[in-house]
């Protein structure tokens, strides 16, 4: 009889092994969006992003634009590439699940790396989300949607302030961090342009104690204020 807990506890430690194992696994291989820290505020980093190229759609909800854009980084594209994702997920509105990072291959398509940030916003009950691609990737080299309610962007250069924490989304954990954001930058007297947006950077299976999130606004920089 005492040897079915201890079983049960080594079966337990190596799924809670795979489990770390995997996370640790997502998070070095998944491709992120690059950024120069310029300044940190009270937890709060002040990051200068270059351009960058999106593939972005406007749905009734979030699944439905997450769909469309996962359709084209599997292959509902001109060249028929096949796109694996990197991270972070971004909103600010609903939190969409990360399948990340992506690849598949086949005989008549090439497969094509995606950094895995991703962004949604809310207007109008409607749902803007996208998909950022790597830094090689320009306007005229990224693969052409096929499907008209999805278009490619040129995001300019910006600078973001971003606060960093763990554990799942939650609309309460998320709504605390953002005010923290909103709080410390009036504190330092630091201007935003927008509102907050959540940024995730990592797929669901990954354990809940190493995920990474962000929250981040764009605002006024002067390279002086670091």
């Amino acid at each position: 009889m005492r040897k079915l807990p201890s079983a049960l506890l080594a079966v337990g430690g190596g799924a809670l092994a795979l489990w770390v194992g995997w996370g640790l696994y997502v998070n070095q291989t998944t491709e992120r969006v690059p950024y120069r820290p310029l300044a940190s505020y009270g937890g709060v980093e002040i990051r200068r992003y270059p351009r960058t190229i999106l593939v972005e759609t406007t749905a009734e909800s979030g699944e439905a634009a997450f769909r469309r854009l996962f359709d084209y980084i599997t292959g509902a594209n001109e060249s028929s590439e096949e796109v694996s994702m990197t991270a972070p997920v971004a909103s600010d509105g609903e939190n969409v699940s990360m399948t990340a990072p992506v690849r598949t291959e086949s005989a008549e398509s090439t497969a094509v790396s995606m950094t895995s940030l991703v962004r949604t916003a809310d207007a109008d009950g409607d749902v803007t989300m996208s998909f950022y691609l790597p830094a090689e990737y320009t306007p005229t080299t990224a693969p052409t949607p096929t499907d008209s309610r999805v278009r490619l962007v040129v995001q300019p250069p910006q600078t973001l302030a971003v606060k960093t924490f763990s554990w799942w989304t939650t609309e309460n954990r998320v709504a605390k961090q953002r005010a923290t954001l909103i709080d410390t930058l009036a504190e330092y007297g630091i201007e935003r342009r927008d509102d907050p947006v959540l940024l995730q950077y990592n797929d669901p299976y990954t354990p809940p104690f190493m995920r990474r999130n962000e929250v981040a606004v764009d605002v006024e920089w002067d390279e002086d204020d670091a």
